[in-house]
Order: structure tokens, then C-alpha cells, then sequence
């Protein structure tokens, strides 16, 4: 089960992540949410990381704590 997060506005987004590579090379993790659950999506929340929505549009963003 993909990790869910309900917005103020009542809107359901799920949780994915992905590993990119960066111009220089090196390899990180992104995190971002959708409204669908899809084959990237996680089941918990990475550690050190809290969920913090954008108050003008509702979309909600992960924020190192």
C-alpha cells in the first residue's frame, strides 16, 4: 500500500520516488506525490523527512525536519 497523504482541500496524494542522475554524475533520490498511486510509489515516509503542504494550491512537498 503507497503511503497516502489528504490535503486541507480533501484531495488524496500518494507518495513516489525515483533515483535520477545529476549533470556531474552522481545518483539521488527524489521524492514527489501524485493524485494516482503508480510503480514508483513507496509504502512509508523516508526518515528525516516530514510533509509540509504548499498553502496557496494544497500541494503537499517533503521537507527535511
Amino acid at each position: 500500500m503507497a503511503y497516502e497523504h489528504t490535503n486541507k482541500k480533501g484531495t488524496k496524494y500518494y507518495l513516489n520516488s525515483k533515483l535520477v542522475t545529476l549533470r556531474g554524475g552522481k545518483k539521488q533520490t527524489i521524492y514527489y506525490f501524485s493524485r494516482s498511486a503508480g510503480q514508483n510509489s513507496i509504502d512509508k515516509m523516508p526518515e528525516g523527512y516530514k510533509v509540509v503542504e504548499n498553502e496557496r494550491t494544497g500541494l503537499p512537498v517533503l521537507k527535511k525536519k
